[in-house]
């Protein structure tokens, strides 16, 4: 039952070029926005599209996979968590931020491919 904590799958579009920083420790980081659309029928009967942006970050060996494979409007599958942080911003204000960490991301395609 513990795999299934906080587990988080999502097949989606890459929104922009997956920024890469390499760390001081030698590690390697990747963010990326992934949009994922669901459809659905109005009450006009009318076919509707509802876009959901989740910010994703991949560590080490992924991080490697994203860097190599991933670009923008790539079509991806991502297995992860869900992790939320928080923030002081300069003026005070305390932030929160919900971010993916992959674990696992499969290259399904581009766009272009469909």
């Amino acid at each position: 039952m513990s795999t299934i904590r906080n587990h988080v799958q999502l097949i989606g579009n890459v929104g922009q070029e997956p920024t890469i920083t390499n760390l001081e420790s030698g590690k390697k980081v990747a963010r990326f926005s992934l949009a994922t659309n669901e459809y659905y029928k109005d009450s006009k009967g009318e076919k509707q599209t509802d876009t959901n942006w989740h910010t994703v970050v991949a560590w080490g060996k992924t991080a490697e996979i994203v860097e190599k494979f991933v670009e923008k409007g790539k079509e991806l599958g991502i297995t992860g968590k869900l992790k939320t942080r928080t923030y002081t911003t300069d003026d005070g204000n305390q932030r929160y931020v919900t971010e993916v960490v992959a674990d696992e991301i499969l290259l399904l395609g581009s766009k272009s491919d469909k």
